[in-house]
């Protein structure tokens, strides 16, 4: 045998060796490791509860492409980020803990369970509007009464109105919102903009100014996530 060929049989022997110790044969299965990511997007509704509509636009629809956006856009950011649906399910689906009729309690508590399990640094809802009157445009960003929370709504929300060009707008607290009051995590809910609105349907639904949308989203969370590292939060 080759002198390298011994040395690496050698090596390989003895790291079998090490591990018939250091592994006992009835050993308890490991404790599931789930890493704490900077951010959990919640693409809003899916499957069953396409939410908002106007023609032949779904909520459902605008919410999870915009969320796989900002999850990437995150990502390239080197953010450790989760996105709790990618395709068009309902997940109230994946719920079978909570034992009640409502399949929308189903659905929200969910969302909230599985952020708590995740506990990021913070849970970003997308959602769209519609209103009765066409006139009603713009985003507006829903938070909890949390310090953090409210940093992290008054940032999307200055960085998306420099998108959609609504300097007056200001976050609101989201005081009978299931995702904002059961979530453990700092969460802000991000109504993007009316689809009963022309220029919102227009910019909700071009692949460019969805990129502008993203961005805006991206930078907000950003500079909160800096501000909570530089506060030690």
């Amino acid at each position: 045998m080759a002198p390298l060929y011994k040395l690496l049989y050698c090596l390989l022997a003895c790291w079998l060796t090490v591990l018939s110790f250091a592994v006992p044969v009835a050993a308890a299965p490991a404790e599931i490791y789930l890493p704490n990511p900077d951010v959990v997007i919640d693409a809003g509704h899916g499957g069953v509860d396409g939410g908002a509509s106007h023609g032949p636009w779904l909520e459902k629809d605008l919410n999870l492409a915009l969320a796989k956006s900002l999850y990437r856009s995150l990502a390239a950011k080197h953010l450790i980020v989760a996105l709790n649906r990618t395709g068009d399910y309902a997940l109230s689906d994946d719920n079978r803990w909570l034992r009640i009729p409502s399949r929308h309690k189903r659905d929200l508590a969910q969302r909230t369970g599985l952020a708590n399990e995740l506990r990021p640094k913070l849970l970003v809802s997308l959602h769209l509007n519609t209103s009765s009157d066409p006139r009603q445009s713009g985003p507006v960003v829903l938070h909890q009464r949390d310090t953090s929370s409210r940093l992290a709504a008054a940032l999307i929300q200055q960085s998306l109105n420099r998108v959609y060009g609504t300097n007056s707008r200001a976050p609101a607290v989201g005081r009978t919102y299931y995702v904002l009051n059961h979530a453990a995590c700092p969460a802000v809910i991000v109504e993007l903009g009316y689809l009963t609105n022309a220029s919102d349907r227009s910019r909700l639904t071009t692949s460019h100014e969805q990129q502008r949308i993203v961005q805006a989203l991206a930078e907000g969370i950003g500079q909160y996530l800096l501000i909570e590292r530089v506060l030690g939060r």
